[in-house]
């Protein structure tokens, strides 16, 4: 085996995955290594965003980082190779990369580009036989890789030398060695032709990040290992002409301009507009919403209600030292009285399937909590959560709000919804008619809590009050069965010992 196929055997490449259900893209947002670093079987190596969410990607093999295929930033496809690993780097540096395989295999299709740059034999070239075969020049090399010099005992005869006819036989040995990799024969410098401008040395990252920027890679200095120019050359190349770009003075001819536009990732002072890319969470979750919108009739039903009693409790479960260590707050006891009306009115927790056109009804609920994350809103659940204690879903109420909003929520935890709920009170909003997420029956918005007058026991007295909305799908739900749910969430929030009468 060639050493080029020994270096082949050595580069694995890692393809982006599918981490989610039938997802095609990701985008990269983080590297967590860089080319020479050393990598085992299970270590991170990025981070990735897809539709759903961000996910930190393994690496399932040993060795050292080769080559990272694409910048952070970048969307990738579904199975495109996005790093390669050198599994034994301690057999020394790899060849040229590149799916390539034996050097052998590569000399037939290296033929043709050098035979195509010789010249074509005149018409009135003819073999003349020799007496004796004429001696080869000493020092004359062969001019394809794989090629003796020939020994034929003809040679033909003297000819003149035109432009149509190509370039004399030194320059295709020149050219054809550049060819074959072995650099500019020793004639070529006679050529009198100017040498091809050598490209410059950049990984294909850097070259899409000098495109970006606008940086002609050629007037780059470069700074790293053998040449290679490196983004923070890239960087400073572009640094010293952004000032230069910004006006100085108004234009002299009164010409009507275009509005300055800039990116996300790119800010200007000068921009009056921003375009913002949608990918990822922001767009899952549009395209989800339209879907829904246009698909589900939605019908919203409202009430207010007096909630001193269930901020009271709140307060007393801050002290119970069965409740050490879990986060308790009013999102608490609307989850669990929404889950105590679900399974008063079982009817409500279910899915139309349109295909079979048929009601699935669900004997289990995972409970949809809305996030809103720096990426988007995403709405990851809790599984079987009708099963959990106060005191269990107080904890994982709390672990599904943290893990959202350090960005580890994993596509499984948002997958298979039945019902959610969205806290818009957080953001000192009263209310408002939420759309249902694809395949959920219903979702339930919380408002903010305020004080304010409230007729209590005949007497105006100030009260914490706030006001629930229930969206639902009204082809599975009647407008009877959504108002008792609403209904039955209102009267355990209004008098909270309903959890354990109802319960």
């Amino acid at each position: 085996m060639t050493d080029s196929a020994i270096s082949a055997t050595r580069i694995r490449e890692f393809k982006m995955p599918d981490v989610g259900e039938g997802l095609t893209e990701a985008e990269i947002l983080k590297w967590y290594v860089q080319p020479g670093d050393t990598v085992t079987d299970g270590q991170v190596v990025c981070e990735v965003e897809t539709a759903k969410a961000a996910v930190e990607l393994p690496i399932p093999f040993d060795g050292a980082v080769h080559e990272l295929r694409f910048e952070e930033g970048t969307t990738v496809d579904v199975g495109t190779p996005i790093i390669t690993v050198d599994t034994d780097p301690s057999a020394g540096p790899v060849g040229p990369a590149g799916p390539a395989g034996p050097a052998e295999a590569a000399a037939p299709a290296e033929r043709p580009a050098a035979a195509a740059l010789a010249p074509a034999p005149a018409p009135e070239a003819e073999a003349e036989p020799e007496s004796a075969p004429e001696a080869e020049p000493e020092g004359r090399q062969p001019v394809l890789v794989g090629y003796g010099v020939s020994t034929s005992s003809t040679k033909r005869r003297p000819r003149k030398q035109s432009a149509a006819q190509g370039p004399p036989p030194e320059a295709v040995q020149a050219i054809a060695a550049e060819v074959n990799g072995h650099g500019p024969a020793s004639g070529a410098a006679t050529l009198g032709a100017p040498a091809p401008e050598a490209r410059p040395l950049a990984k294909p990252p850097v070259r899409k990040l000098a495109k970006d920027l606008g940086v002609d890679l050629a007037t780059v200095t470069p700074t790293g290992p053998d040449g290679v120019v490196t983004r923070e050359d890239v960087h400073a190349a572009a640094a010293p002409a952004a000032p230069a770009a910004a006006p100085t003075a108004a234009p002299a001819a009164a010409e009507p301009q275009a509005p300055s536009v800039a990116t996300e990732a790119e800010p200007s002072a000068y921009a009056r507009e921003t375009r913002v890319p949608v990918k990822g969470v922001r767009k899952a979750t549009a395209q989800a919403m339209v879907n829904s919108a246009f698909t589900a009739p939605h019908v919203t039903e409202f009430v207010t209600v007096d909630v001193t009693r269930t901020m009271k409790l709140v307060r007393e479960l801050k002290q119970d030292p069965d409740m050490e260590g879990v986060r308790i707050n009013p999102l608490l006891l609307v989850a669990k009285a929404f889950l105590l009306a679900i399974r008063r009115n079982p009817e409500v927790n279910a899915a139309w399937d349109e295909e079979n056109q048929e009601i699935v009804r669900k004997h289990y609920v995972n409970l949809g909590i809305a996030a809103a994350t720096p990426r988007g809103l995403i709405v990851p659940n809790i599984k079987d959560a009708q099963d959990k204690t106060l005191s269990e879903l107080a904890s994982a109420l709390g672990e599904l709000v943290s893990t959202a909003r350090d960005g580890k929520t994993s596509p499984a935890a948002m997958s298979g919804g039945t019902v959610t709920i969205t806290n818009v009170g957080v953001f000192g909003i009263d209310t408002g008619t939420p759309i249902l997420n694809p395949g959920e029956s219903a979702i339930l918005a919380f408002g903010q809590i305020r004080e304010q007058p409230w007729v209590h026991k005949g007497k105006i007295k100030p009260r914490h009050v706030t006001t629930l909305a229930l969206s639902f799908d009204h082809r599975l739900v009647d407008g009877e069965l959504g108002s008792k749910v609403l209904a039955d969430i209102a009267a355990v929030l209004e008098k909270p010992k309903r959890l354990m009468t109802w319960g």
